[in-house]
């Protein structure tokens, strides 16, 4: 996981593409993409409850692309603030919502218009009032300091140009003693300069 971008990639450009990529899993997620998505995959490779899946509505989880399952990291607790970094269609921040209860909040950020859409939508369907979706990047998160138990993550950090500054977001949102629970794709070696440097393989 490089931690910025290389010198000379150009950083708007890249989130202008990630921004594309994502709106269009949020609208046609049976598109051609080069990643899993969908219920199925979540369930058979990254353990999620397939029962438990089956109870969201289906726009929260036909968009899922994420490349783990840390809810199944730490417990989360009735009533605890819970925020989900690149929440995508919703699918984690809705179950983080039946989680915490009504007394808690689950709150998704991102920064896809559709993908806000969808969460918002779906978090109606399901009546969890105490799920909402803000639109903000990882590295200017639009939560306040010290408000947050449970900051998740779900192959969101890879996407950041800048990952210093995401964490140090991260940190400044959580309570002391808050928890992240992340589930991300490292690297044990050195990427070469051309595979840094190439767009599409940051954008997935």
């Amino acid at each position: 996981m490089a931690l910025q971008c290389p010198i000379g990639l150009d950083v708007n450009q890249l989130r202008q593409e990630i921004k594309d990529v994502y709106s269009q899993v949020a609208v046609a997620p049976n598109g051609d993409f080069h990643f899993h998505r969908g219920p199925e995959y979540a369930a058979s490779k990254l353990g999620y409850d397939a029962s438990e899946l089956n109870e969201l509505p289906t726009a929260a989880t036909a968009s899922f692309a994420g490349v783990a399952n840390p809810l199944a990291i730490d417990e989360l607790a009735p009533g605890e603030t819970i925020v989900d970094l690149g929440c995508g269609a919703g699918m984690d921040i809705l179950l983080a919502s039946k989680r915490v209860g009504p007394a808690g909040q689950a709150i998704g950020v991102d920064m896809t218009d559709e993908m806000l859409a969808s969460t918002t939508n779906s978090a109606a369907e399901m009546g969890a009032i105490n799920a909402q979706a803000r639109k903000g990047d990882l590295t200017a998160l639009p939560i306040e300091d010290g408000t947050v138990d449970v900051a998740i993550s779900n192959g969101v950090l890879n996407l950041a140009p800048d990952k210093n500054a995401a964490f140090s977001e991260i940190k400044r949102i959580l309570k002391p003693g808050g928890r992240l629970l992340l589930g991300d794709i490292i690297m044990n070696r050195e990427l070469s300069e051309d595979a840094r440097n190439d767009i599409d393989l940051w954008t997935g």
